[in-house]
């Protein structure tokens, strides 16, 4: 089992920055890739970053270039770094992990609480 606690989030004006936490704890938690989905009102969860143990990051394509993904294993905690932000990364996010990229991208084994996310235009 691995228990994922996020924290951060807020709001914020469009082109503003805000960071996201989430700490990993639980049996070979180094093992797993991280990473992060986002839900916004009446859309469905949608992948938005993973960072995997060779240290290789994904984006969706909405966030490139204006999110970083990054990762401490030291203290078995991601980090999500949110610049430029818009109306539209309004969501949920949720911090997830899963045993292989392709696995967290579509159906991470596990996922933390969310944390609200508001971007104001």
């Amino acid at each position: 089992q691995v228990q994922l606690v996020a924290s951060g989030g807020g709001s914020v004006q469009a082109g503003g920055s805000l960071s996201l936490s989430c700490a990993a704890s639980g049996r070979a938690v180094s093992r797993y890739v991280m990473g992060w989905f986002r839900q916004a009102p009446g859309k469905e969860r949608e992948f938005v970053a993973a960072f995997s143990w060779s240290d290789s990051t994904y984006y969706a394509d909405s966030v490139k270039g204006r999110f970083t993904i990054s990762r401490d294993y030291a203290k078995n905690t991601v980090y999500l770094q949110m610049n430029s932000l818009k109306p539209e990364d309004t969501a949920v996010y949720y911090c997830a992990a899963a045993l292989a990229v392709p696995k967290l991208t579509t159906a991470p084994d596990y996922l933390g609480q969310g944390t609200q996310v508001t971007v104001s235009s």
